[in-house]
C-alpha cells in the first residue's frame, strides 16, 4: 500500500510538471535597419524565490566561450500589471529579480550584426537568429516548455524557417530550453525547395532547403536536387535516416558577401552561412559544408559524446571526443562528395594531402594525441581573444587530425578485415546513436572491437592512435587504392613558412616560427624585422621565396634581422620541404593493378541502391 501511494504521488508530481505553463517570448523588429530587435520574455507561475535570468556564454556546436551578454541592453522587468521590478546585475550576463509577482515580464533590446553559425544578424532583409545569442533565459526553469511569437513578419515580407514546432500563425514552440537553444531560426523572404525521403522503416522524412540569397527559384531548386544526392549517400552510410522530430529536417542557408561564412549543426536543422554573391556558380564548393553538417545529424547530435550531454550554456564545453565527432565527420563530408559524383578521385587526392600533412607535418601532432587536441577546442573553436597564442606550434585541428585517423582506419578495415568505416559507423549508431546513449572513448573502442570481432586490434588502435601519438603508415595504406604519397617539392630549398607585413619600410615577421623549420632553428621568430637575406636587402618589393632562387637543400644563407635587443645575423641551412602530396597512380604515370582498381572502386563509388 505504501509503494502504491508513493507511485501515485510521483504521478501527481509529474502531471503537475507537465501542466506548467510555457515561458513566452515575443520578438519584434521596429529598428531592423540598425540591427536591433525588441524582445519580451514572460514567465508565468514564477517561483516565490528570486528569479535569476542570464544570457548564455556558449552555443550548441561551439566549444569555446562567447560573450553574448554584451549585446543586450535596456533591460527592464515588470509584474503582469506593468508595475516595475528591481533588477540586480550580479555578473556581466547574470541578473536577479529579488521580488516579484506570480508572472514576471522581462524586456530588452538586442543588437545583432554578425551573420554566422554562432551569433545573430538583423537588418532590413532578414533576422538570422542563433538562440543563445538572442534570448535571455531563466535559471532553474530549463525544463519548462517555451513559445515564440515572431512579430512584424508581414511588415518586412518575411517567412519563418526553423526546426521549432509550428503551433499556428506566427507562434512556434520548443519542449524545453535545450531544444530551443538548438533551434536556429531564419526570418526572411527566403526561397524554399523540399523533398521526401522514405526511411528504412517506411516512414517519410521531409528535407527542406531554405535559401536566403539573390538567386532565382530555379537555382535553389537545382541546388536542392544536388543536395538530394548527398543526403542519400549519407543515408547509405548508416542504413537509415534519423527519425527527425516532427518528421522534418531543415537546411537554413544564408548567402551574402558580408556574411562571415560558417556551418553549424543542430538536431533537426543546420545553419549554413556563405560569404558569396549567390549560390549560382558556387554549388559544388558549397556542398562541402552541407555534406559535413548533415552528417552531424547522426554523428554528434544523436551519436552524442557524454562530455557534451547535457550541453552547458554557462561556460565552455570541453570534449575529448571531438576527433570523432568532428574529425570523422570531416572525413565523410568530403568522401561522400566523391561517392555522389561531385568530386573526382584526383580531386579527392588533394583532400587527403591536407589531412595527412596535418598529422605528419605539424609540431603539435608530433607531441599531442587526438584527445588532447580535442580538449584544446575550448580555446580554438572561434574563441575570442586579443593576445597572440602559440597556436601554430601547440595545436593541430581535431577536424583534420580526426579526419586523417578516419582515413587510416577506413583503409585498414578494408585491407585487414574486409570491412569498411561505414560498418563501424553503423555499429556506433546502433550501439549509442539510435538508442541515444551518450558515449565515452571507451565505448567507441568497444564498438570497434564488436564490428571487427577483434578486441586486440581495437585496443591497439585506440592506445596508439587515439590516446597516443603514433601515426599510421599512409604510404602502404594508400597504395592499396592506387594512390602514391610523395614530397610536394622534391629537391627544392625551404626555410619554413614565414608570414610578414610591410610597415614603414620594415618587413616584420607576424607569425610564429614553426618548430623544426630552419628559420626556427636559427632563432628567428615573430616580431623580428628582416633586413637582409643572402646579402640582398629585404624591403618588401620581392616575395621572400625569391631570395632562395638558385639554392638547393643543404645550402646556407645568412639572414640579417633586428629586434629590441639589437641587430643580429643568423646562418640558416636550407632543407627540403617535408610537405607531402597524394596523387593517383595514373597521374604519376603508373598503371593501376586490378586489385587497386577494385579496392578504389569499392571505397569511392556510390553506395546508394
Amino acid at each position: 500500500m505504501k509503494n502504491i501511494f508513493l507511485v501515485f504521488a510521483a504521478m501527481l508530481l509529474a502531471s503537475g510538471s507537465f501542466a506548467q505553463k510555457a515561458i513566452f517570448y515575443s520578438i519584434s523588429f521596429p529598428n531592423a535597419n540598425h540591427h536591433e530587435a525588441e524582445i519580451v520574455m514572460t514567465i508565468p507561475e514564477a517561483s516565490t524565490l528570486p528569479v535569476k535570468i542570464r544570457m548564455s556564454r556558449s552555443s550548441a556546436g561551439r566549444y569555446a566561450t562567447h560573450e553574448f551578454g554584451k549585446n543586450i541592453y535596456n533591460l527592464k522587468a515588470f509584474n503582469v500589471d506593468s508595475s516595475a521590478l528591481t533588477i540586480k546585475q550580479l555578473e556581466g550576463d547574470l541578473y536577479e529579480i529579488p521580488e516579484h509577482g506570480p508572472t514576471v515580464k522581462i524586456s530588452y533590446t538586442l543588437y545583432a550584426n554578425y551573420v554566422d553559425g554562432t551569433y545573430s544578424g538583423i537588418d532590413a532583409s532578414h533576422a538570422h537568429l542563433n538562440m543563445p545569442a538572442t534570448f535571455i533565459w531563466a535559471v532553474g526553469y530549463e525544463k519548462r516548455p517555451l513559445k515564440f511569437q515572431f512579430a512584424d513578419l508581414d511588415q518586412h515580407g518575411w517567412k519563418v524557417a526553423t526546426q521549432l514546432k509550428h503551433d499556428g500563425a506566427n507562434v512556434y514552440s520548443a519542449p524545453d530550453m535545450q531544444y530551443m537553444m538548438d533551434s536556429p531560426t531564419e526570418l526572411s523572404a527566403f526561397k524554399e525547395t523540399n523533398w521526401s525521403v522514405t526511411n528504412t522503416d517506411g516512414k517519410p522524412e521531409t528535407i527542406r532547403l531554405s535559401t536566403h540569397s539573390d538567386d532565382a527559384q530555379p537555382v535553389v531548386d537545382n541546388f536542392g536536387k544536388m543536395l538530394q544526392k548527398v543526403v542519400l549517400e549519407e543515408k547509405a552510410v548508416y542504413g537509415e535516416l534519423p527519425a527527425y522530430d516532427y518528421g522534418e529536417y531543415t537546411f537554413l542557408q544564408d548567402v551574402y558577401p558580408t556574411d562571415s561564412g560558417d556551418g553549424m549543426e543542430h538536431r533537426n536543422s543546420t545553419c549554413i552561412v556563405e560569404a558569396a554573391d549567390k549560390v549560382e556558380g558556387n554549388e559544388v564548393r558549397m556542398l562541402s559544408t552541407f555534406s559535413h553538417e548533415y552528417f552531424h545529424s547522426w554523428n554528434v547530435k544523436r551519436i552524442r559524446p557524454k562530455s557534451l550531454e547535457p550541453f552547458n550554456f554557462e561556460h565552455a564545453n570541453m570534449s575529448g571526443e571531438l576527433w570523432f565527432a568532428e574529425g570523422f565527420t570531416q572525413y565523410y563530408g568530403e568522401l561522400l562528395l566523391v561517392r555522389a559524383g561531385f568530386h573526382t578521385p584526383d580531386e579527392y587526392a588533394r583532400t587527403m594531402s591536407g589531412l595527412i600533412n596535418s598529422v605528419l607535418n605539424t609540431p603539435a601532432a608530433a607531441k599531442y594525441s587526438p584527445v588532447q587536441m580535442s580538449n584544446y577546442a575550448v580555446f580554438a573553436d572561434a574563441g575570442v581573444s586579443i593576445d597572440p597564442a602559440n597556436k601554430a606550434n601547440i595545436f593541430t585541428s581535431y577536424y583534420y587530425y580526426g579526419g586523417a585517423t578516419a582515413l587510416a582506419l577506413d583503409l585498414r578495415l578494408r585491407s585487414e578485415f574486409k570491412l569498411t568505416l561505414d560498418d563501424y559507423m553503423r555499429q556506433v549508431w546502433l550501439d549509442y546513436g539510435k538508442p541515444y546513449i551518450p558515449y565515452t572513448i571507451a565505448d567507441l573502442q568497444k564498438s570497434l572491437a564488436k564490428v571487427t570481432n577483434n578486441k586486440i586490434f581495437a585496443a591497439d588502435f585506440f592506445k596508439r592512435y587515439i590516446l597516443g601519438i603514433e601515426k599510421n603508415n599512409y604510404v602502404d595504406l594508400l597504395n592499396k587504392a592506387g594512390y602514391i604519397m610523395q614530397k610536394t617539392a622534391p629537391g627544392k630549398p625551404w626555410m619554413g613558412a614565414i608570414t610578414a607585413k610591410l610597415n614603414n619600410g620594415n618587413v616584420i615577421i607576424t607569425g610564429n616560427s614553426i618548430i623544426g623549420t630552419p628559420i626556427y632553428k636559427a632563432g628567428i621568430d615573430v616580431g623580428d624585422i628582416l633586413k637582409k637575406m643572402d646579402g640582398k636587402a629585404v624591403d618588401g618589393s620581392e616575395p621572400l621565396a625569391s631570395y632562395l632562387e638558385g639554392k638547393k637543400p643543404g645550402d646556407k644563407i645568412v639572414i640579417s634581422y633586428q629586434n629590441r635587443t639589437g641587430n643580429h645575423q643568423a646562418t640558416i641551412t636550407l632543407e627540403e620541404n617535408p610537405q607531402m602530396e597524394v596523387v593517383s597512380a595514373e597521374k604519376a604515370g603508373q598503371a593501376l593493378t586490378a586489385e587497386q582498381e577494385t579496392f578504389r572502386k569499392n571505397w569511392l563509388s556510390s553506395k546508394v541502391k
